[in-house]
């Protein structure tokens, strides 16, 4: 059976797209840029996009109903070794507005990502606080997740705090990594470098034959078309990439030198599907595809969550089952057979 969810801070739909593969229906997804919600419209126009501030969204109208999980990936940049990493002093830290949004939905199950920063040492108190802040209703727990570990070409460290009521928590078990070896950029990327009949486009792949690293996406304040400051641009060179801006195209035939990523080659070694169309020009695009969670990681957290959920219904049914069935005591049933049995027993 399909489970609702409502996913805040949504973007590109990365998390989205794998918590559809998990089979969560999406009740609402709330997104304040218009280039983001332009591109969950233009990609699943059946999708209910909400394009205002978290800030400001109103659940009032999902509460009555029951949502089974609250998704979202709240800005980052308040943890991003990126940035100043100034954490619940940044204006753009929305875990309260997150945590505000639980009280008010009392989701079954809550899943909330970031980046790696959120895990480092001087932000252990803040994590701390917000598996306080839950305690009450919901057992969580903060998890470091390798996205190359699910399937994505890309060396992608994710913070992944998942919550489930203490009635479902005990089901629950955090994906395991796949067995078999994340793909290369080499691999990934072959035909997409040779789209417009670049001959060293199989050279090229050949070498590039090692998981990429952390596409970088920036932000409103700072942060352009390009694959990030100058260390994640020379770990880029190394594996063959120019990464000092993003390509609106292919490379042409008689190429020389190192190419560029396009948006789409971006998206791809993010883990979205070929077909999903990026919406905007090139810094708004690349921007979206650089901040979203990786599809195939949303959705082994999402398959685990789900798995959950399941084991806690059937096993409420059983429970319920069980207790319908449950033989009735001696003395009630020698009252039931006693023609006058509520009098005798007066």
């Amino acid at each position: 059976m399909a489970y609702t969810s409502i996913e805040i801070c949504a973007g590109a739909g990365g998390q989205a797209i794998g918590l559809a593969a998990a089979d969560f229906e999406h009740a609402a997804l709330v997104e304040i840029d218009p280039h983001a919600c332009a591109t969950l419209r233009e990609n699943r126009p059946d999708w209910n996009v909400c394009e205002q501030s978290v800030l400001d969204w109103d659940p009032s109208p999902y509460v009555e109903g029951g949502i089974d999980l609250l998704a979202g990936g709240v800005p980052c940049p308040p943890f991003s070794k990126a940035g100043k990493q100034l954490g619940h002093e940044d204006e753009r830290d929305l875990f309260p507005r997150a945590l505000e949004l639980v009280k008010a939905l009392k989701p079954r199950a809550v899943l909330l990502e970031n980046v790696r920063g959120l895990m480092d040492p001087v932000f252990e108190g803040y994590r701390r606080g917000i598996l306080n802040e839950l305690a009450e209703d919901y057992w969580a727990e903060w998890r470091l997740l390798q996205a190359s570990d699910y399937g994505v070409p890309q060396l992608r460290p994710r913070a992944i705090l998942v919550a489930l009521r203490h009635d479902i928590a005990h089901h629950f078990t955090w994906p395991v990594p796949r067995p078999d070896a994340a793909p290369t950029v080499g691999s990934t990327l072959r035909s997409l470098m040779a789209a417009n009949g670049w001959e060293g486009a199989d050279a090229w792949a050949d070498k590039a034959n090692v998981v990429a690293p952390t596409l970088v996406g920036g932000s409103k304040k700072h942060g352009g078309p390009d694959l990030g400051p100058t260390r994640a641009r020379r770990a880029w060179a190394a594996i063959g990439v120019d990464g000092s801006t993003i390509a609106e195209s292919a490379p042409l035939p008689g190429h020389k030198g190192m190419p560029r990523l396009t948006v789409q080659m971006a998206a791809v070694l993010q883990g979205f599907p070929d077909d999903w169309a990026i919406v905007g020009r090139k810094t708004n695009a690349y921007r979206q595809v650089g901040n979203a969670f990786p599809p195939p990681v949303a959705k082994a957290v999402g398959d685990a969550i789900a798995a959950a959920l399941r084991a806690a219904d059937e096993e409420a049914i059983l429970r319920t089952q069980t207790s319908q069935r449950r033989p009735r005591s001696r003395r009630s049933s020698l009252r039931d057979s006693h023609p006058d049995g509520d009098r005798a027993s007066a």
